[in-house]
């Protein structure tokens, strides 16, 4: 059942970007400027679902949003820049994605990004939860895995936590899933589904192999290493960056492919399927990535788990108490904060 319904979501914007009766979304941008913002925002602006792009950065946005408001296509584009401008700019919105923060550099993990991004998640998703209370709100900036509950945490702060609209967007897993699958059995990458289950790092990101559609097989040794390149991923491209920053690039397609499946399935698309890290009942993990039925009010259905091999049974109860403490700090942070 799972595999059937999985398919629409990436493979509709693989093949070419996808179209809807009401393209009429308002999105911003939060952190526009940098990295990942700028192709992002490249992207979202390409888009026919997109009518209005609000650009926010503390630097350089009136500079992106003048040259992109230059492309033919119909999203009205305007920059705002630093913190008296960001009410302006979520005013209105039906979708707000935060790639806003410091990217890893190597030896880095995602969590020695915590103490500067998490100041930065917090300070953006106050604004979020007091100027667009009701927009579903998609975090990139890691570490994901505490700045999801960071954002939980500032949304019941102000009275307006909604679970079913704050996404931890992990899908850069699921495209490198596809992609890696695809290189090592000659497939057409936009015909592979594999569901990532889990966190955003390292051994907390779990691939279900076994799930894969259409079905694929490895000798465990194979499976190993294709599971251990889709969890350091993100290293590989750090590394291969040699201090020039981390995925950019990929994070941005991955982030916008996010981005349209969930305003096609706002917009009445049925059977939009992607995984996503958001508050879940499906492991004792208060939070936990799966594949998401999404709707016209975000979550509609968590699809959970589902059958999964031994050896992803293992993956699963190792990444647990990494997750658990990613997840406590990121709660913690909040209460402590003045």
């Amino acid at each position: 059942m799972l595999s059937a319904l999985a398919r629409p979501a990436g493979a509709a914007f693989r093949r070419s970007f996808s179209t809807s009766a009401q393209n009429n979304a308002k999105v911003a941008v939060l952190g526009a400027s940098g990295g990942i913002g700028q192709p992002l925002s490249l992207l979202l602006k390409n888009s026919p679902l997109v009518s209005r792009l609000t650009l926010y950065d503390i630097a350089h946005t009136p500079g992106v949003a003048a040259d992109l408001s230059h492309i033919e296509t119909r999203a009205t584009v305007k920059g705002y820049l630093g913190p008296e401008q960001l009410p302006d700019c979520l005013k209105g919105c039906d979708v707000v994605v935060i790639p806003a923060g410091v990217p890893r550099k190597p030896g880095m993990t995602r969590d020695d990004l915590f103490n500067t991004n998490a100041t930065i998640v917090a300070t953006l998703t106050a604004a979020c939860a007091q100027h667009c209370p009701e927009a579903m709100i998609c975090i990139i900036s890691n570490p994901v895995n505490s700045t999801i509950p960071i954002t939980a945490e500032v949304f019941k702060k102000h009275g307006v936590y909604n679970p079913n609209k704050i996404f931890g967007v992990t899908t850069l897993d699921i495209v490198r899933a596809h992609a890696f699958v695809a290189e090592l059995k000659d497939l057409d990458p936009a015909r592979v589904n594999v569901p990532v289950i889990g966190g955003h790092a390292g051994k907390t990101i779990i691939p279900l192999i076994s799930q894969c559609t259409p079905k694929v097989e490895f000798p465990q040794d194979q499976l190993t290493t294709l599971t251990g390149r889709i969890q350091e991923a993100g290293t590989e491209v750090v590394k291969a960056k040699a201090g020039a920053g981390s995925a950019t690039l990929s994070m941005a397609y991955a982030g916008a492919r996010f981005v349209f499946s969930l305003v096609d399935a706002m917009n009445g698309k049925e059977g939009v399927v992607e995984c996503s890290f958001v508050k879940s009942q499906e492991t004792d993990c208060p939070y936990f990535s799966t594949p998401l039925l999404l709707g016209k009010k975000g979550i509609e259905k968590n699809l959970g788990i589902g059958k999964v091999s031994p050896f992803e049974e293992k993956m699963i109860a190792e990444a647990i108490p990494e997750l658990k403490a990613s997840i406590k700090k990121g709660e913690e942070f909040v209460k402590n904060m003045k």
